[in-house]
């Protein structure tokens, strides 16, 4: 039997050499990371809840090379949560950093100029209590009379207040301990709390501290947590320009995190077996994306209610929550993303 004419090894050489290209362009848009600018680079501190997936965006934007490509060098700075984040904006420490909205509402009521920059994620199944079976604590009803451990002034204490209100269970029928978010499943473990409230990934590491004797309740009905990038009004106000490239990136992050699960996944590598199973599952529900919508306005002014009747500020009367929205910078680089009414 004769070979291949040469006809037809020409047309096969042609197709090889035709996938092996398309295989280069596609590893290259793959992996490729976008080329820095020419011109000076700018130099950002972020404090970020590097843990939590809310943070996605930010990691991407610094892993993936966009805050690169917009001239930006930034330096990340880990902390357990958004409420410690805030501080080391508000103490200097960080020129912005990642908050939910709980912390941004407090500063407001000291008198602290904190705007938020964006919005860049929205979960509601992602904060709750674990209580442990072995001291009662099995229905939502039996938190009564419990030692409950939270992190004060955070997402996780308003969460906890509202889920209790459900259960027509008053502040007083429970005592509440203070701890860093890290410290709550050791706290559970060590049996100095009956129950703890927080977020992911707290949550999953609070029921594996008892395993076999955990009962978890989701606050998804009272609460649907938004992550925010947020700085101090002078310093935001300030920096127009860094504020549009930080943005820009952000997007640029968010709709990495959307549209490339497994690979956003993998920027929490410090994640148990365990949590990135976790993460894995619960993916779809997270809405990654840089907005300003006006139900950002509406939580900060419940959320700001529940403060003042529970005496968590300086002042007593609503503040203007606009104040507490840098809305120029989103407006600059993509308007359709701005929903606040203003």
């Amino acid at each position: 039997m004769s070979g291949p004419t040469p006809a037809r090894r020409t047309v096969w050489l042609a197709a090889a050499l035709l996938l092996a290209m398309l295989a280069a362009i596609a590893l290259w848009r793959l992996f490729a990371r976008p080329a820095p600018p020419p011109g000076p680079v700018e130099e950002l501190r972020l404090a970020v809840n590097a843990e939590y997936v809310g943070s996605c965006p930010v990691l991407a934007a610094h892993g993936q090379g966009y805050f690169a490509r917009e001239g930006i060098h930034a330096r990340l700075q880990s902390y357990s949560s958004g409420k410690a984040s805030l501080e080391a904006v508000l103490q200097g420490q960080a020129d912005l950093g990642t908050v939910s909205d709980i912390p941004v509402v407090l500063a407001s009521l000291k008198n602290q100029s904190v705007v938020i920059i964006a919005s860049i994620f929205e979960a509601e199944r992602d904060h709750g209590i674990v209580g442990r079976l072995d001291r009662g604590v099995s229905t939502p009803a039996s938190l009564k009379g419990k030692r409950i451990g939270v992190t004060l002034g955070t997402s996780g204490q308003f969460a906890l207040d509202a889920f209790l209100n459900r259960q027509k269970l008053l502040p007083g029928e429970v005592t509440l301990h203070n701890y860093a978010p890290d410290q709550l499943a050791a706290a559970l473990a060590r049996g100095e709390v009956d129950a703890a409230a927080g977020w992911e990934p707290f949550l999953t590491a609070m029921t594996h501290a008892i395993a076999g004797k955990a009962a978890i309740f989701y606050g998804e009905d009272v609460y649907a947590g938004l992550f925010n990038v947020a700085g101090a009004g002078d310093y935001v106000r300030a920096h127009p320009a860094t504020m549009r490239k930080v943005l820009r990136a952000l997007i640029a992050g968010a709709r990495f995190c959307q549209d490339e699960p497994d690979a956003a996944r993998a920027l929490f590598a410090r994640a148990s077996a365990s949590e990135a199973a976790r993460l894995q599952a619960a993916w779809h529900g997270y809405q990654f994306g840089v907005v300003l919508d006006q139900g950002l306005l509406l939580a900060l002014e419940d959320e700001a209610r529940w403060a003042i009747k529970n005496r968590l500020g300086e002042r007593g009367d609503m503040p203007n929550f606009l104040d507490a929205v840098y809305l120029d910078g989103l407006e600059a680089v993509a308007p359709s993303a701005v929903t606040v009414i203003h």
